[in-house]
């Protein structure tokens, strides 16, 4: 990977992630990268579907070609995500957020053990909301990667102004 965030804000690519299945590729792609086969593997899904969904990523911009392999005479592909993270404008209007909530929520319920979750709902001021902010940022931003070989986990972290009241 080139860079280690990447700023979505075009049309296409925030149409590439409203796909539940394309939101779910683009996570299974991983910080090593993987081929159609793998993919499909591990989606349980056909290649034709994977390749499909690879091409609007590859198109949009979000995943691209990477090294090769010789394979019984073969040549798999690899691809891989563009940037470390994907950051996405938040809002009803980009269209994403239930995708990726859509694909959270299906790891989690499949998650062995018991996942971590915490919903919290607390009064604070902009600047306060800022600061937190800055520092979710960074904590998730400042995670070391592991070897190929450890435990696969996703943390999903989020802050958002409640249109609640209560």
């Amino acid at each position: 990977m080139d860079t280690d965030i990447l700023d979505v804000t075009e049309t296409d690519q925030l149409r590439a992630l409203g796909h539940p299945a394309r939101m779910r590729l683009l996570l299974s792609v991983g910080a090593e990268g993987a081929t159609l086969s793998q993919l499909a593997t591990r989606l349980g899904t056909n290649k034709g579907n994977v390749a499909h969904h690879l091409a609007v990523l590859e198109k949009a911009g979000l995943v691209r070609r990477g090294r090769t392999r010789t394979v019984r005479g073969g040549t798999e592909q690899y691809f891989e995500r563009v940037a470390r993270r994907i950051r996405t404008p938040g809002g009803a209007a980009s269209g994403h957020t239930a995708a990726m909530l859509a694909t959270v929520a299906d790891e989690v319920d499949a998650a062995p053990g018991d996942p971590l979750l915490h919903l919290r709902r607390l009064r604070m001021t902009q600047p306060q909301a800022a600061a937190l902010g800055a520092h979710l940022d960074r904590l998730v931003a400042d995670l070391p990667e592991g070897r190929a070989s450890d435990p696969l986990h996703s943390v999903l972290v989020g802050l958002y102004r409640s249109t609640t009241r209560g």
